[in-house]
């Protein structure tokens, strides 16, 4: 018995430990990322992934009860929020962007690459 406790208490802290450096990737992207769309989809899919594996981590550890339903619940209700949220907050961006030529252009399907299209081997 105490030894399923112990592996049950590795597996709990190798899923926080996975979060905790999921966060601090999130945090090297959104602070080295210059165009806020690319920042935004760094803190979303961090917040998303990180905040998924430390709760994980917690219901591991603390066993088949209440609280990790509850705990599991919070992890649903995140994995539908942020993405519907960090939607709208960037295509609010895209819509009230001004420099919109700055960051992306806009490709004409009838523009032919040089040759023709064609590459030569």
């Amino acid at each position: 018995m105490e030894v399923f406790e112990w592996i049950r208490f590795l597996l709990g802290a190798g899923l926080l430990l996975a979060g905790v450096s999921i966060f601090f990737i999130e945090m090297i992207g959104v602070f080295r990322f210059r165009y806020v769309l690319n920042r935004m989809h760094a803190a979303a899919m961090g917040d998303t992934l990180g905040i998924g594996f430390c709760l994980l981590g917690l219901i591991v550890m603390n066993g088949l009860n209440f609280t990790s339903l509850k705990l599991f619940l919070v992890i649903v209700f995140l994995w539908f929020s942020s993405p519907v949220s960090s939607h709208l907050i960037a295509r609010f961006e895209v819509t009230t962007n001004e420099d919109q030529e700055e960051h992306y252009g806009r490709k004409n399907l009838d523009e032919q690459p040089k040759g023709g299209g064609k590459e030569e081997i």
